[in-house]
């Protein structure tokens, strides 16, 4: 299979990337080697102006967030508007994961800029988001709302 069009290698930063949503399901996971468990796997996002912002999946049978919306949350509510990459990553060393298609829309609907990285056979790669998800869903404004393209619909006053 030949990589999108958009992919490149990871640099110092996407690395330091990969640590950090490491790093934070490490200290979060409650689940041992071959278990499963609530809090599986992390995620950071990196905001246009450097930051890091981290979070972790809530497994729950109903559908609980994954890593990847928690960081997204996270960030927002860190006062970044702006994210340029992102990436989840495995407890126990599983290393990057892919984002599951409910994360690839809301990725391309919110920030349709957005780098994500995901594992290859020829080890990890930094991605532009919208060829994680070909053909995608568009999302329009119902009446009476507006929307900027990536953002959500708000009600005209």
């Amino acid at each position: 299979m030949q990589p999108p069009r958009s992919s490149r290698p990871l640099d110092a930063e996407d690395w330091a990337l990969v640590e950090a949503a490491r790093a934070v399901i490490d200290a979060a996971t409650d689940a041992g080697p071959e278990e499963d468990g609530v809090h599986t796997v992390g995620a950071a996002v990196r905001a246009e102006d450097g930051r890091i912002f981290v979070g972790v999946n809530l497994y729950h049978f109903t559908g609980g967030p994954c890593a990847e919306l928690v960081a997204l949350a996270t960030a927002r509510a860190g006062g970044a508007r702006t994210l340029t990459t992102i990436v989840a990553v495995g407890n126990h060393g599983r290393g990057p994961l892919a984002p599951c298609g409910r994360d690839r829309q809301v990725l391309a609907d919110y920030h349709p800029g957005i780098r994500v990285i995901v594992p290859t056979e020829a080890g990890p790669l930094s991605v532009l988001i919208p060829e994680l998800l070909p053909l995608a869903y568009q999302r329009s404004a119902p009446p009476g709302e507006t929307a900027a393209p990536g953002e959500a619909p708000s009600r005209d006053a």
